[in-house]
């Protein structure tokens, strides 16, 4: 008796799995579906939308530096231009370590051609001409020592002045904003890039130039920071103490000097308020939850989805509340998301849906040390 062939089974060509990173899979999915009359009804001017697309132009940072170390392309399958593309965003500029050749940050800009294919005849009103992106540290050996390097520089001095990278995100934010103007212009940052997003923001700041700051998982820590908190609280103290010691001098006319100097502080620091910094933090982050130890004058509301009219009642209150008013930043604070480090320090949970966020616009003992010299001199003429 013939054996019969064994039956052969239908062999089905495998489905490459979908990159984790692709826009339709990872990014926020009540934006994913975007269409242009989405973008007509002025979603820029909703706080939580605009969080989400600036996180999403943050990722896509963060991609342009994996494409480039992966080797992809437009034509192999690039991942970073889906994260602004349907923003109708394109790629102005990538900012570029010259060291190691790695990118650190993009300047985005307002796609009009793109926008006028999908018969989008104008910007969104409340939608920035350009957005200035910056990722944070990449922890992959093409990146690991620069990256590093900058992460020590602010964990030793506070401050990232001394980077390479500071000084090309500084140059690029300040010609976005001679071209475009300063309030076209929009610089966002996560992790060590929302420190130097602080940081080159400030410095723009002190030159009279106010951009829109959004940061994300800033960080908080630094020897320099604790040693200069140490000296703050010495002094603090020494100054109780010389309360109590009774001084007989002519103490009424260096008084008058100083009540004479305190106004003039007061009205440069009205001036200066004008550039308000977004922080984003979640407190389970140990990297930046140092921003929520509040010092008095600290008002806490609801974050909601509008414009923004309740932060500024809640600016006014604390203005008004004897905290001087000068260091004032709009810090939003995850009161319901990630509970693990990793988590809690991603990116990811800033472009999601179900957040809920609180609004703690205070004097921040941390923001207030770092944004002081901003009211410490008159700012100097832009160049």
């Amino acid at each position: 008796m013939a054996k019969t062939a064994p039956e052969q089974k239908a062999v089905t060509p495998a489905v490459a799995a979908a990159s984790p990173f692709e826009f339709h899979v990872y990014g926020p999915r009540n934006l994913s579906s975007m269409t242009w009359r989405d973008l007509l009804r002025s979603s820029w001017k909703n706080a939580n939308y605009r969080r989400m697309v600036i996180a999403c132009f943050i990722q896509g940072v963060y991609l342009l530096e994996l494409d480039r170390q992966e080797r992809r392309d437009e034509r192999t399958g690039a991942l970073a231009p889906q994260w602004w593309r349907p923003f109708k965003y394109r790629l102005a500029q990538a900012l570029v370590d010259e060291r190691d050749g790695s990118v650190y940050g993009a300047v985005l800009e307002w796609d009009r051609q793109a926008a006028l294919c999908d018969y989008i005849p104008f910007r969104p009103a409340g939608a920035p001409a350009a957005v200035v992106a910056l990722r944070g540290t990449l922890l992959r050996a093409p990146t690991f020592r620069r990256d590093v390097t900058d992460d020590l520089r602010f964990l030793a001095w506070d401050s990232l002045k001394g980077s390479v990278r500071f000084a090309g995100a500084l140059a690029a934010l300040r010609a976005a904003a001679g071209r475009l103007g300063a309030g076209s212009v929009c610089v966002g940052g996560h992790s060590l890039g929302a420190g130097f997003a602080l940081q080159v923001g400030k410095a723009l700041a002190k030159e009279g130039v106010f951009v829109e700051c959004h940061v994300f998982n800033p960080p908080s820590v630094s020897l320099a920071m604790s040693f200069r908190g140490f000296a703050e609280t010495a002094g603090e103290l020494w100054g109780r103490v010389r309360s109590w010691i009774p001084y007989y001098g002519g103490s009424s006319s260096s008084s008058q000097a100083a009540d004479a100097g305190g106004g003039g502080e007061s009205e440069e620091a009205k001036a200066m308020c004008r550039w308000l910094p977004h922080l984003y933090i979640n407190t389970n982050d140990y990297i930046c939850c140092y921003y929520n130890d509040a010092a008095a004058g600290t008002a806490t509301v609801a974050a909601g989805g509008g414009s923004g009219s309740a932060s500024g009642k809640a600016v006014a209150a604390v203005r008004g509340s004897g905290g001087g008013g000068a260091c004032v930043a709009r810090m939003l604070v995850a009161s319901k998301g990630p509970t693990k480090f990793l988590e809690a320090h991603g990116l990811e949970q800033w472009w999601a849906d179900d957040v809920e966020l609180q609004v703690a616009l205070n004097h921040s003992k941390l923001i207030d040390r770092q944004l002081r010299s901003l009211y410490a001199t008159t700012p100097a003429a832009a160049s």
